[in-house]
């Protein structure tokens, strides 16, 4: 008697916990706001993203590029987002923050959160020095009023 009961309670955890997973978002580039993925352990996850100068939505409401003002090697390559509107005009209404690392040695070449700036014509521009040849991934977060939209990586080896 004792052991049906332990079978039911463990069956009634395992139904609710397939039945949150089943009800939390998944990411993909066209993420909608307030549906930003989170892992385990309550790590944000950061998606792939398109190759350089492909469109990756946020939401319906905007999409963005991104591509490196020269190919990434040893030293600084200034990365470079741009931000359009769903009808193609180019905003800047969003922050974007972005951290560069070595996935292989997380921590070691960390360079902490740190805001894009913008220049005149709206890119939004990370400088990333790059210290040692191997894999590296840039996480870019992408804020509107203080509240993340969209979370996004992407890796370059040189």
């Amino acid at each position: 008697m004792r052991t049906t009961r332990a079978a039911a309670a463990a069956l009634l955890i395992l139904l609710a916990a397939a039945a949150f997973a089943a009800a939390q978002p998944t990411g993909s580039c066209c993420n909608s706001p307030g549906l930003v993925p989170v892992g385990q352990a309550g790590e944000p996850v950061f998606q792939d993203l398109p190759k350089s100068g492909k469109k990756c939505w946020i939401g319906e409401v905007n999409y963005f590029t991104w591509e490196f003002d020269k190919a990434p090697k040893m030293g600084t390559a200034i990365l470079i987002v741009k931000l359009y509107d769903k009808d193609g005009h180019r905003v800047s209404d969003l922050t974007i923050a972005g951290r560069f690392d070595m996935p292989e040695m997380r921590g070691a070449h960390d360079s902490g959160e740190v805001a894009f700036k913008t220049n005149k014509a709206g890119d939004y521009l990370l400088p990333v020095n790059v210290v040692m040849p191997g894999g590296w991934e840039v996480r870019l977060t992408f804020s509107r009023g203080g509240i993340v939209i969209f979370r996004g990586r992407l890796t370059f080896d040189v």
